[in-house]
């Protein structure tokens, strides 16, 4: 009498194949996408900004130039539009070095403030606050916030907000005073900027519907 085959599902040499294949397709991968992320967060550099080369994390020097933020139909998302024309802050064209320094102390003071125990930056952080990542094209700054501070410009007005938030009542939950001198205010609003130009695959969405909404009239929603 013939002997019965059993079936592959009950065999222990097969699901001992399997995993070993499935681990390796899994490590190989792993090892792709690890190089791709990194790949894909490496900061520009500003010979790459000058001649049009897009990052998804521009070099510091982008805050020397306008910034907007569109929605893409080809990507189906929103996505930040660098340039061409300047746009300058504080009334200064910044070096690549002097860039980096002050986006450096931006982030070493938010760390440092712990901005993210209330706001969110980059998708991580607290939901008490409104969210920072694009905090820069928000519209009041430009629209409302000169007036309100007793400034001419919008990166002043964001300076002055930052020094004394307690002055000005923006938002039902007010931001206590922190202390913020003012070399740390400005180099925040050198990060907010940056961060503004980040491309982060449409977050946070509807950014800029809420955008044209204020343009047109409406009220900016956060």
């Amino acid at each position: 009498m013939a002997k019965k085959q059993a079936s592959v599902w009950t065999s222990i040499s097969f699901w001992r194949r399997s995993a070993a294949w499935v681990t390796g397709f899994a490590t190989i991968l792993l090892i792709w996408l690890t190089f791709d992320t990194i790949g894909q967060i490496r900061m520009g550099t500003n010979d790459e900004l000058v001649k049009g080369i897009k990052r998804r994390v521009p070099a510091p020097t982008v805050v020397n130039y306008k910034i907007g933020y569109k929605y893409d139909a080809k990507r189906g998302l929103e996505a930040p539009v660098i340039g061409p024309q300047k746009q300058p802050l504080f009334g200064k064209e910044l070096s690549p070095k002097e860039a980096s320094e002050m986006l450096h102390l931006g982030k070493l003071t938010s760390q440092a403030k712990n901005c993210m125990d209330c706001h969110t930056l980059l998708g991580n952080g607290g939901y008490y606050a409104p969210d920072l990542t694009k905090a820069w094209l928000d519209p009041m700054w430009e629209k409302t916030m000169p007036a309100i501070t007793n400034t001419k410009t919008k990166e002043d007005a964001m300076v002055a907000f930052l020094m004394h938030p307690e002055l000005f009542a923006t938002h039902a939950r007010r931001m206590p005073n922190l202390g913020i001198t003012k070399k740390e205010a400005k180099a925040l609003v050198v990060f907010l900027k940056h961060m503004s130009s980040i491309d982060t695959n449409g977050y946070p969405r509807g950014f800029s519907k809420t955008v044209e909404q204020y343009k047109a009239g409406g009220t900016y929603a956060k």
